[in-house]
């Protein structure tokens, strides 16, 4: 195939065919023939041709007989040879000519018209062809740079949310951290109280008493284990809050990660122009992915996406607030009923100290009676004793007044008087006796109470240790309000 020709988009070639005209020119050169006109044997110049080719078939002539005979040879053929005269009888008539021509210049006008009203709007085509391309680019363009703009307003608002997340992720740690330490903190305190319960298991006899302090105690510790059950709680409900919150970050950070690759792409399709490197052809790239969003899918993925994080930033704001509210009450409780427990101690060692000095009030004062109820019986051993000697004197009296003669045994007043004096020496005796049995079994019951007392005197001892020096010196390391709620 000849190439003749070619533009900026297709290549136009000659097909090789033995039928195609010779090129025209309006050249007057272009008309001068190259075949001899006096050739007499056709033959000659075109041996494969044999004489009978020449002959018409019918009246019109054909383009091939033009083309492989000229006018020349046939006319040479018949003028020369008289056996072929009978030819001039199939010749073209005059009119036949003109139509003939007439016919070629219709033809001819008819086909430059077809191809100038071809060319015309072919022309017209192109032009509004290349305005619609230009249209229809600068439309893209726009709509590029509007989804541009889309993204740019997306990413601002995932940008403007993750830094929200993230102050609310930092601020709910910190309050997660403060419930940390203040969970560690109540176990001193629930340490100490449980040591005073143990420490108040000492005390001895009447006093393992359940007193106000025992009861306030065992309530301290109800308390305490009560706030540290709320705290835990709370603490699981920070866990899986932050967790949350870091979900709803990952989920904004892919979003807006994605938004970046699609910035950067929309960004430089938009600086694409048709003199661009890099363009080329993709056959089959124009075809819809029915798996792709849309976009109203595409901004209710984001807009789904913030929604849910501010959703779960406002559950972690109330979740902060319900913990410093928490923080606050577990706080005052612990201190209130520390301070319960404090009042308690102090009013029960009042007591105590009050019990012990009167104890050792009358622990003197027994141990003052004690002091005289034996010298009582000393003084009565004594004064019996000393009737001893007077009963011996009146007992000896008599029986020698036994030994008088005869009528001299007279029961006289002197002999009345001796019997009346042994009977009364006697009772007193007996009555001393009495009365000293008497101060022995006071001295008994007076030295039994002494021991009562000094066995009770040692047990409030023992029970004022325990409360002010175990107790109370452990609860001076009760930790302050802020530790309670937090702060370090």
């Amino acid at each position: 195939m000849e190439l003749i020709g070619s533009t900026l988009t297709a290549t136009y070639a000659r097909p090789k065919t033995s039928s195609f005209l010779p090129a025209i020119s309006t050249m007057a050169s272009s008309y001068k023939s190259h075949t001899p006109h006096f050739a007499l044997n056709p033959s000659a110049s075109q041996p494969w041709r044999t004489g009978g080719y020449y002959k018409t078939a019918s009246v019109v002539p054909t383009l091939a007989s033009l083309q492989r005979a000229s006018p020349d040879l046939v006319r040479a053929k018949t003028m020369f040879y008289p056996s072929n005269r009978t030819a001039l009888s199939t010749r073209y008539m005059p009119d036949d000519w003109h139509k003939s021509n007439q016919s070629n210049y219709w033809e001819s006008e008819s086909t430059r018209n077809s191809a100038e009203r071809l060319r015309r709007d072919t022309i017209r085509l192109i032009q509004d062809k290349e305005q619609l391309t230009r249209r229809t680019q600068e439309n893209t363009s726009k709509n590029i740079g509007e989804r541009i703009n889309d993204i740019s307003f997306w990413r601002s608002e995932l940008n403007h949310e993750i830094e929200n997340m993230v102050g609310e992720i930092n601020a709910l740690s910190e309050v997660k951290r403060r419930l940390e330490r203040a969970l560690a903190e109540t176990e001193g305190p629930l340490q100490v109280s449980q040591e005073c319960l143990y420490h108040r298991e000492k005390r001895m006899s009447i006093d393992l008493v359940h007193d106000d302090v025992e009861k306030d105690l065992i309530k301290e510790v109800e308390v305490i284990k009560s706030c540290q059950a709320r705290m835990r709680r709370h603490l699981d409900r920070a866990i899986a809050q932050l967790a949350s919150n870091r979900a709803a970050q990952h989920e904004l950070e892919k979003d807006i990660s994605d938004k970046v690759s699609a910035h950067r792409i929309d960004d430089r399709c938009h600086q694409l122009r048709n003199t661009s490197d890099g363009i080329s052809y993709y056959r089959g790239i124009e075809r819809l992915d029915p798996s792709v969003s849309l976009p109203e899918s595409w901004s209710r993925f984001t807009d789904t996406n913030i929604l849910h994080s501010q959703s779960e930033r406002a559950a972690s704001q109330k979740l902060r607030e319900e913990i410093e509210i928490l923080l606050n009450t577990t706080s005052n409780e612990m201190w209130n009923q520390f301070n319960a427990v404090n009042v308690a101690f102090t009013n029960r060692m009042s007591e105590t100290a009050d019990a012990k000095n009167n104890l050792q009030t009358h622990l003197a004062k027994t141990l003052q009676e004690i002091f005289q109820t034996e010298m009582l019986i000393e003084a009565l051993k004594k004064a019996i004793r000393d009737k001893e000697n007077p009963l011996k004197v009146a007992q000896t009296r008599l029986e020698e007044r036994t030994r008088r003669p005869n009528v001299e045994l007279c029961r006289d007043n002197p002999h009345h008087r001796l019997i009346s004096e042994v009977r009364e020496i006697e009772d007193t005796i007996q009555k001393l006796r009495e009365r000293l049995l008497e101060a022995e079994s006071a001295l008994q019951t007076l030295v039994k109470t002494k021991v009562t007392l000094e066995h009770d005197l040692s047990v409030k001892a023992n029970s004022l240790f325990l409360d002010q020096e175990k107790c109370m010196g452990m609860r001076r390391s009760f930790p302050s309000a802020p530790r309670l709620v937090g702060y370090t």
